[in-house]
């Protein structure tokens, strides 16, 4: 097999959640550019259109509102998805929430809204969506799962009053593994991306002004934050016959933060 071709997702069906922006559409836009067809989803009928028209500059995209952080609105996402394809190649979990508060004061309902949609949605989302993958995987003998975890779940993060966040992500990075045993028999690998710092709405507050920038990027080993092509070129070979033997790992894509440091 030849180099272009492992990376090539010509005539793949590939789900990107939370994809109308950050790292999210920078996945997307790596994954249109190999060829695929891309799904997007997100909660915004606004921001998702907008995204939808971004994208389809560089190949088909197809998009619909959706809450994943709901049982009711992954299976109305899931409903739609079995009409419009009835094989799935990729699926990208990247749909997430934050949530700040001191430990005193941090509420029960912010807790629940960011384990509903960091961990609970990539679990019943794939559940619902798993005869279409299986059947992608039985057509072309390889399916993928991409989860899109945290170095927060790796490390104790610097901040303060992040406390539901890091720990849904830890989840996400375990979870990932459970669920690369059990796909395996099917040829669906399951791995993860922990990102560092990536320009995104959760990052703006610190990464939108340059003093922020360069505060973060000095306690990074190699002294940026990332990039979309960083992003894109880890996403493009988990998602490629590129990661063939590879399945269960969780992939620090930060820098060295969450190990050099």
């Amino acid at each position: 097999m030849s180099v272009s071709t492992l990376f090539d997702l010509t005539g793949k069906t590939a789900i990107v959640t939370g994809g109308t922006r950050g790292i999210g559409e920078m996945i997307a836009t790596g994954l249109l550019k190999q060829g695929a067809r891309v799904f997007i989803t997100s909660r915004k009928p606004d921001a998702v259109k907008a995204a939808q028209e971004r994208l389809s500059e560089f190949g088909e995209v197809h998009a619909i509102p959706s809450d994943l952080s709901t049982n009711e609105g992954a299976q109305a996402f899931a409903d739609w998805l079995a009409d419009q394809t009835d094989a799935i190649d990729i699926l990208v979990n990247n749909a997430g929430a934050t949530w700040g508060a001191a430990l005193e004061e941090f509420p029960e309902d912010g807790w629940d809204r960011v384990m509903d949609l960091n961990v609970k949605s990539i679990f019943f989302l794939t559940q619902k969506l798993l005869p279409q993958l299986q059947a992608g995987a039985k057509a072309s003998g390889r399916g993928r799962i991409i989860n899109i975890g945290s170095i927060e779940g790796l490390a104790v993060p610097m901040m303060e009053d992040s406390y539901a966040y890091p720990a849904s992500k830890a989840a996400v990075h375990h979870l990932t593994k459970v669920m690369a045993r059990r796909l395996a028999r099917d040829q669906i690998t399951v791995n993860a991306i922990a990102p560092g710092p990536f320009e995104s709405k959760m990052t703006a507050f610190v990464l939108s002004q340059q003093e922020g920038r360069d505060a973060v990027a000095a306690n990074i080993p190699l002294g940026r934050i990332g990039t979309p092509d960083d992003m894109i070129g880890l996403s493009a070979f988990l998602a490629s016959p590129a990661s063939d033997y590879v399945t269960g790992q969780i992939i620090a894509l930060d820098g060295g933060y969450a190990n050099l440091r």
